[in-house]
Parts: C-alpha cells; structure tokens; sequence
C-alpha cells in the first residue's frame, strides 16, 4: 500500500495526550492510514482486535476508513464501531480489553479533527505510554511512501455498542425510583445527541422518571449553533435561559465527544465542576464503605476547590491531589485503587469505568442525587459550594518566571507593592503581604493563607505564551481582592 509523500510532519498534531490538527492540513487520509498502521505496529496488536470509531465531523468517515486501512494492513483485525462518544471507547475497550481509537477533536471547531488513543483496558495512549512511538513510526511510513503488507493482513467487522454502553451505565445509577425530573439537554450539536436519548432516554432502554428536554441534538460537526464547548460561559446561555423558561429541574451541558458534562441549576446557574466532584465523591464514598471498603480513596487535581477533600475527610474517605490533566488522574486512580476523580475541567473519572472519564455517568449520579430527595439543585449544591472561586484568567506573559516571581514578592513580608496595582491591589499587599506560609511547586505555583482562608494558583501553558489563574477563599471579598493584586502584578509592563 502506497502512501502520498507530502511534507505533513506529525509532530505537529500529536500532543501529549492526543492528536489534534486541522483537517487537510496537518491531519490527512494518508497521515491517518499510516498512523493505524503505525498503532498495530507499536502496541503489538497483530492479529488482536482494533476498534475504530469517529464522531459527527464531516472529516470522521473517512479517517475511520484510512485507520482501518492501514491497521488491517499490518495484521490489526478491525471493529468498526461507527459514531462513538470518547467515553463508548473506553467503554468497549474496557469490557472487550481491546485497544482502539475515536476520531474527534473534542470542543475545537469544525476544521479540527484528531484521535484519542486507548489501550486494551481503556488504559490511555499518551506521550508517556507509546503515543510519540505510534508518530514516529506513522511518520517513517509516511516518508517511504509506503506501508508493507503484515504475512498475514487482518479483516474488518462493523459492531454496534450503543445499547450496551446504556446499559452498562444505567447498572452503576439507578435512576428508576428517583422522583420525576424535568431536565434541558444541550448536546451542542456533539456526540450526546446520540449518547443521551440511549441513557437517559426511551430509544434503546425503557423510560426512566425524567423528561428530556433537547437542545441541539442534530449531530452536525459544523457546529451551527455555537461551539461545543461548555466551558466558555456564553456557550451555555442558551441552556441557562431553556432551563429557566421551561420550568426545568436542571441544565446539562455536553462538549463535542460528550466526556464532559456541565451542570446548570433550576435559577439558570452553573453548579461548578467542584461541586460535582464533590457531590459524587460523598455517594461513591457511600457506597464504597457499605461494601466493606474501610477508607475509599478519591482523586482531584489540585485547582479544584478546597471544599472536596475536606467533605472527603469528613466522609471518611482519602483524598489525594494530583496535577492537572486526565494522564495524571488516570494514573493515580490505577496506582491508589480510587473510587473516583474530577477535575475543575468537568472530567470525572470512575473506578467502575475503568479508570477513564465519563460525563455522562457524573450526570447521572447529580439526578440520583437531586432525585432522591425534594431540594431543588440550588439548595442541593450550596453545601458544596461554601468557597469563591475566580475561575480561571489567563494572562498573555512572555517572561512567565518573572511574572511569578513578581507575585510572590508581593506576598512576602516587607515588600514593595508593585507597579501598576490599582487601589485595591495597594491595600491588598498592605492586608496579605507575609500571611502565605505556604508555597507549592506541584503543578505551577500555588501560595495558600496560613489560616486557610485564601489560596491561588499560578500555572504556565507549555503551548501558548499564558499564565492561568485559579483562585480561591471564605469571602467574595477576598477572593476578588487577592485575585486582582496578583493580576496587577503578572500583568505590570504587559
């Protein structure tokens, strides 16, 4: 099999944890064959199953086809699974200990495309665990032109999972004696436009006690709407308004391939991933003690609130930190046995799913949580809210070092405030200037209050030239305070 010899250099879509790049321009048919060709070679999967799906963008089909191509090529027997969420992989990569891949490009917009990558086990393929020796080997096929036949070349099967995944979900929450739900959908024309009416729905598993509301649930990888991607506030306007005219119970909100959900409550308001995470480690918590588990564990990132380890201790669970991103998570959760974890990004990641993050089982746990008793979700979700948070705020720095460097000068005692504060930030460093006792160096820069009552993190992007801001403390007051010194000094001489 010949391959065109274009002068597409792969190291400019595969990232750390995934491949990612605009279509017919870094991302082609014939980068993608060698890619599943490349996928069998580096995993050793001749003669072993490759699953292969895609979802709703125009690009999709014909990426299924060329990976297959290429991983039948080098032996890969192929099941085609056809229009998948990234959670239906690992779903089948779990209960099939199969390796595979889905076609997506997640929340980016329609001219994106990419793969993520999983082992047998829905373990992922990342930069630490093979994904750079899938490029490397994809771009030396590339380069030849050409892509050898394996002794014995492998087959193709189409396999649908949808209502098995429904299934397998629906076994973990049962949803049938909860109290009957009003909920709004924005599937943001992505993967839970299919995902949802099989769960949540009656079009593959009998009617549970809710009423779904859609939103957008034509699947169209041109995003017409708005972009799929719920962690932009003004792409969840429309779902805050439904939720609010409609009468609702809640608001979810999905993002392309549908492995993260968002929360809204009946008021129109977000209910902070933090919350969530907070809200389903108390009932995996729960259920985890009662089948004789002594202190289940629960992971989080170290940017998610302070209100989730603490309801962890409180609930007699174990709650370690971890960095941000989901190869982090997923490694923890398998070296500690954890029940479960989340992330201030809405990925939720589940012992029971195999380590992997699924949003759609973390909603299913906030309507068991909501339906099993009569609060509405406002009034449900302000136990686990009892902190302000900012958000995060990146800053454009080029010198990002000396910007951090800044800020803790700012707070340490006896020095300057620095240039460019407004009136608030002066009286801040007057306030704060030596309270921080502590200084974490986990994952960027994180300077916590001695009594606890405030804490930031600073944290640099290793692709674009921007700090982040996450923030954190008892008052509004205070957080607004703290975040605007810390602002003006990252951003003095920007």
């Amino acid at each position: 099999m010949t391959t065109s010899t274009g002068a597409i250099d792969l190291h400019d879509s595969f990232k750390a944890y995934d491949v990612r790049g605009i279509v017919g321009e870094t991302i082609t048919a014939d980068t993608v064959r060698a890619v599943g060709a490349a996928f069998v070679d580096v995993l050793g999967l001749a003669g072993q199953t490759v699953l292969v799906g895609g979802d709703m963008r125009p690009s999709s089909p014909e990426f299924m086809d060329a990976f297959a191509e290429g991983a039948m090529r080098r032996g890969g027997q192929v099941q085609r699974l056809g229009l998948i969420s990234t959670d239906m992989l690992y779903y089948v990569a779990g209960v099939r200990q199969a390796a595979g891949v889905v076609f997506t490009a997640s929340h980016n917009p329609a001219e994106y495309n990419g793969m993520k990558m999983a082992k047998a086990g829905a373990v992922p393929v990342s930069s630490d665990t093979g994904l750079f020796e899938i490029r490397d080997a994809a771009q030396a096929y590339l380069d030849a032109g050409e892509i050898p036949a394996a002794e014995v070349e492998g087959s193709v099967e189409e396999s649908d999972v949808l209502r098995g995944y429904a299934e397998y979900l629906r076994s973990l929450v049962d949803l049938t004696g909860i109290r009957p739900l009003r909920v709004v959908v924005d599937a943001g024309n992505g993967m839970a436009g299919r995902t949802t009416p099989a769960v949540l729905g009656d079009e593959v598993l009998p009617a549970l006690p809710l009423t779904i509301e859609p939103l957008y649930f034509e699947l169209d990888g041109t995003f017409p709407n708005h972009p799929a991607n719920p962690l932009e506030p003004e792409n969840l306007r429309d779902l805050q308004e439904a939720v609010v005219n409609r009468g609702a119970d809640l608001g979810l909100a999905f993002d392309g391939d549908a492995d993260r959900c968002f929360v809204i409550d009946e008021k129109g308001e977000p209910v902070s991933p933090s919350a969530v995470t907070a809200l389903v480690a108390r009932r995996e918590i729960a259920r985890a003690r009662a089948e004789g588990e002594q202190t289940p564990v629960i992971i989080h990132n170290l940017i998610t609130s302070r209100a989730v380890p603490e309801l962890v201790e409180a609930d007699g669970g174990r709650a370690v930190q971890t960095r941000v991103g989901h190869s982090f998570i997923k490694a923890v959760m398998a070296e500690e046995g954890a029940v479960f974890g989340g992330e201030h990004s809405a990925h939720y990641y589940f012992r029971d799913f195999f380590n992997a993050d699924t949003g759609m089982l973390a909603a299913m746990h906030v309507l068991a949580a909501l339906g099993e008793q009569e609060q509405p979700l406002s009034e449900l979700a302000e136990e686990y809210e009892p902190y302000f948070a900012s958000g995060e705020i990146n800053s454009q720095v080029q010198d990002k070092d000396a910007a951090v460097a800044a800020v803790l000068a700012l707070f340490a005692q006896g020095a300057e405030p620095a240039a460019g504060q407004t009136a608030q930030g002066q009286a801040v460093h007057a306030d704060f200037a030596g309270t921080a006792t502590r200084v974490e160096r986990m994952d960027g820069t994180t300077v916590s209050a001695a009594d606890g009552s405030w804490w930031f993190n600073l944290r640099p992007s290793n692709t674009e030239p921007y700090l982040r801001y996450n923030g954190e403390a008892r008052t509004s007051e205070t957080m607004a305070a703290i975040r605007d010194a810390v602002l003006a000094a990252v951003r003095a001489g920007h």
